[in-house]
């Protein structure tokens, strides 16, 4: 039988979703918790990879059991998971349903901070900042969906079979006290680091380093732009998967995203 578990994760101690030797991973807790209560090796097969110190406000993973539990396994896996790793929801699906593969959208968003707040570094992105240029940066996030080749904006192009990337939505929000950014951004798949990379351009546009013409004409071309500085990673969270057989509202109120809630942020 095939479960999804929907769960959340502050990945900010985390050497990312994936298993890897030597450092901690969101996998390898999650594989060791599973593995300890259900007494017999669980492998789990994520939506996605997220880089290290990247948040996920909504993720999902399958297992593969061939009997179920007879207990609580949400209440146990909450219990034994650190607090950072939290379990949402327990789904049955079908078997041929696959976490990573049956997704068709996937958002995701980055937070900015502009002043020094301790409450805040390990949940958005600081950068001391003044007098950004926001509708340039405007102009250039309405270009995202325009074009579908982000070969320039990978970091290792190169690995991927494609660097297609159909975006159906972008938009760029600030708080009512203008000084804390939120980049909003949905698409059928992402590349290595793309969106932090389109995040420290957007950023390099707000301060006269980069300009929304030579965005465009890496979006274009392909080519990759001069310098490539990926922004901050614990400013990005993916925050919505979406599949033909399940759409669940993400569980934010749950997690502690920076702005708590919708109504706080207003499209630039």
């Amino acid at each position: 039988m095939r479960y999804f578990f929907h769960i959340g994760y502050h990945g900010y101690q985390y050497r990312g979703w994936q298993r890897q030797a030597g450092v901690v991973s969101v996998q390898e807790v999650l594989e060791n918790a599973l593995a300890r209560i259900l007494k017999t090796p669980v492998t789990v097969v994520g939506c996605g990879r997220t880089d290290a110190q990247v948040n996920a406000s909504q993720y999902f993973f399958h297992i593969d059991v061939e009997e179920t539990w007879d207990f609580d396994l949400l209440f146990r896996l909450n219990k034994v998971l650190p607090d950072s790793i939290a379990i949402f929801d327990i789904i049955p699906v079908q078997d041929n349903q696959h976490a990573r593969f049956g997704a068709t959208q996937r958002t995701y968003d980055y937070f900015i901070h502009t002043y020094k707040d301790p409450f805040l570094s390990t949940m958005s992105a600081f950068y001391l900042l003044k007098d950004l240029d926001l509708q340039q940066m405007k102009a250039a996030v309405a270009l995202f969906p325009k074009y579908t080749n982000y070969h320039g904006f990978c970091r290792s192009p190169e690995k991927h079979n494609s660097t297609i990337c159909l975006v159906s939505s972008a938009t760029l929000y600030m708080d009512a006290n203008g000084d804390r950014l939120r980049f909003k951004i949905s698409a059928n798949r992402f590349l290595k680091a793309m969106i932090r990379i389109l995040t420290g351009k957007l950023l390099e546009i707000g301060r006269g380093e980069f300009t929304v013409e030579q965005l465009e004409h890496c979006l274009r071309t392909g080519e990759h732009p001069p310098t490539i500085i990926p922004a901050h990673p614990q400013g990005l969270y993916l925050s919505k998967i979406t599949y033909p057989f399940l759409d669940m509202p993400a569980r934010n109120n749950f997690i502690h995203m920076p702005g708590n809630g919708e109504k706080n942020w207003i499209a630039v």
